[in-house]
């Protein structure tokens, strides 16, 4: 599938900001999943930018605007087409659990076995996921078992969570949105020494107002598959990424910060286009 994805950011602060200096992370990475055909950034006022690869092959954007502003606009629009693998057999068996220490590529892997910044590997989680996997003896089959559990755990509760809500909160409170769905199967792979990492991206079927997420799990013999927590699937045609990393902290579309008032508003605008 082809998209034309237009992400429009606008702040609008009560007295003039300075000194602003932000990073953006929206443009889509090529991949052979899917093909880039144009990325455009546009921000207001109007600034130099630069850009760099993070450590994970995020690209990042970043700008300063040390002259008062009474607003900030950044705009991103890109045409990119879909290309995901077939969705794996749910019978499938492709890595016996036991072995998979012994599979593992440890340097692509280090990060995503480890606590992150909302992601702690604590005795909750890990007897959560350790009840979950029951009886699974192959590491699809578990992953799976994850995904199913998760979507079972929690109720999708909009506005119920913030963007630095632990894994934890969650655990406890059973509720919200993409992003806590991602956190916790991630935790809950994570706790059984499955690789896992945090997905940024779109979801064409949705009426978007914003990023959606998902997780990504290491197979070994297949690398990264993703799956949908949130919609208790594995990805397709539908699904555009933008970014991974350990969690929603290495992939935020835009961070930043600024001399001014704390008084602002934010408004997002998320269209997504078939082409």
């Amino acid at each position: 599938m082809k998209y034309d994805i237009l992400h429009r950011t606008r702040y609008t602060y009560a007295s003039p900001a300075r000194d602003s200096f932000n990073d953006v992370r929206l443009q889509p990475p090529s991949i052979p999943e899917q093909k880039v055909e144009s990325f455009l950034l546009r921000v207001l006022p109007a600034v130099r930018l630069r850009h760099y690869v993070d450590f994970y092959g995020n690209w990042i954007h970043h700008f300063e605007i040390p002259e008062p502003h009474n607003s900030l606009l950044i705009e991103s629009r890109f045409k990119v087409e879909t290309n995901w693998p077939k969705a794996i057999a749910d019978d499938a068996e492709l890595c016996p659990l036991e072995k998979l220490g012994d599979s593992l590529d440890a340097e692509r892997c280090f990060d995503f076995l480890r606590s992150s910044r909302y992601i702690e590997m604590e005795a909750d989680a890990w007897r959560l996921a350790l009840d979950a996997t029951e009886g699974q003896t192959d590491v699809w089959q578990a992953a799976l078992a994850l995904m199913r559990f998760t979507h079972g755990y929690l109720k999708y509760l909009p506005n119920s969570t913030h963007v630095h809500t632990h894994m934890r909160d969650v655990i406890v409170q059973r509720s919200g949105v993409c992003q806590d769905y991602a956190h916790f199967l991630i935790g809950l792979c994570r706790s059984v020494k499955i690789p896992a990492r945090y997905v940024s991206g779109y979801l064409a079927t949705e009426i978007a107002s914003a990023t959606h997420a998902w997780a990504e799990v290491f197979i070994p013999g297949l690398g990264w598959r993703a799956l949908d927590p949130t919609h208790n699937c594995q990805i397709g045609e539908t699904y555009v990424k933008i970014g991974h990393g350990r969690d929603y902290a290495d992939v935020p579309p835009v961070t930043g910060n600024y001399h001014g008032t704390l008084e602002r508003t934010m408004e997002v605008e998320v269209n997504i286009h078939v082409v």
